[in-house]
């Protein structure tokens, strides 16, 4: 089995690189001039970490997708995440990129919200595109976050970092949300196919077999990561994904309800529940009624 080499503090990623450690637990790098890097790697990172990548010299993987990683775009890694890094021969990593580690922002407002970040648990296939002046600026972020790390260190300077990393996460955070708009038309599709593969679902076996659809389950099948999905729906159509099934299966359930015979317990089977109390509190928080009500009142 391939060597997995585990990147859990700053200093052992600018050693990687050949970067020169400034602070134990952020850094600002720029690997257009690196020396030492590997051509070939698998990295658990341990830290979290965004890149603005300047030109395309080699694939970057997360599990089983290729990262959407052209020029001009950037990518985010959370601690936990797994990456293989494929660099073309003869090519250079040519990006600039922030790193900072969990201990960091202990402690602060951005400890509070780093969860709000969804793109930090994005899938890899799922990078980010920037225009020029978004370029500009995160390098200028970057630059705010260089300039406190070569400063001599006063009581100001952890909070100082720790606002210019929010700061940057607050813009790309804005990216994503203009990246959503720009895309409508992927987006667009996207939807179709959820709708199209939420028919199938219930009109197949897969409730009995699986249970009741989840995110992750239709996510999977666009090849999207659960919270990516998670915020494209909920961008086009105002609902969360799950609301978007639980609405679909509400729907359903009515049709069964009053087009057949079925007994609320066949029913709830069908759809997925494995009690039928859980698909009659369900449907009368949905519906206002219990499936018996509904059946005599409609």
């Amino acid at each position: 089995m391939e060597e997995v080499i585990k990147l859990d503090s700053i200093e052992q990623y600018n050693k990687l690189y050949g970067q020169k450690t400034l602070h134990p637990l952020v850094t600002v790098v720029d690997l257009s001039d690196v020396s030492t890097f590997p051509t070939h790697a698998i990295m658990n990172f341990g830290i979290y970490a965004l890149f603005l990548k300047q030109t395309h010299c080699g694939d970057l993987r997360y599990g089983k997708q290729t990262y959407d990683y052209q020029e001009g775009t950037v990518t985010s890694f959370a601690p936990g995440q797994i990456v293989e890094v494929n660099m073309e021969p003869g090519m250079k990593p040519l990006c600039q990129g922030l790193l900072f580690h969990p201990d960091l922002i202990k402690g602060t407002s951005l400890g509070k919200e780093i969860k709000h970040y969804s793109f930090f648990s994005y899938a890899s296939n799922e990078a980010l595109h920037l225009s020029d002046e978004e370029k500009g600026i995160f390098r200028d972020c970057l630059e705010k976050i260089r300039m406190e790390l070569i400063r001599p260190a006063d009581k100001h300077s952890k909070r100082l970092i720790s606002r210019n990393i929010e700061l940057l996460l607050d813009y790309c955070m804005r990216f994503y949300e203009r990246q959503f708009v720009t895309r409508t038309k992927v987006n667009k599709d996207i939807l179709v196919q959820f709708e199209e593969l939420l028919d199938k679902y219930f009109q197949s076996d897969f409730p009995q077999m699986q249970g009741l659809p989840t995110v992750k389950y239709f996510a999977d099948s666009v090849h999207l990561s659960p919270n990516y999905f998670g915020d494209l729906v909920k961008k086009e159509t105002g609902k969360t994904a799950q609301e978007y099934i639980l609405e679909k299966l509400i729907d359903v359930a009515k049709e069964e309800i009053l087009g057949t015979n079925k007994s609320v317990s066949e029913i709830a089977y069908e759809l997925g529940f494995q009690y039928p109390q859980h698909f009659t509190r369900i449907f009368k928080k949905t519906v206002g009624h219990t499936p018996t009500e509904y059946r005599v009142i409609r």
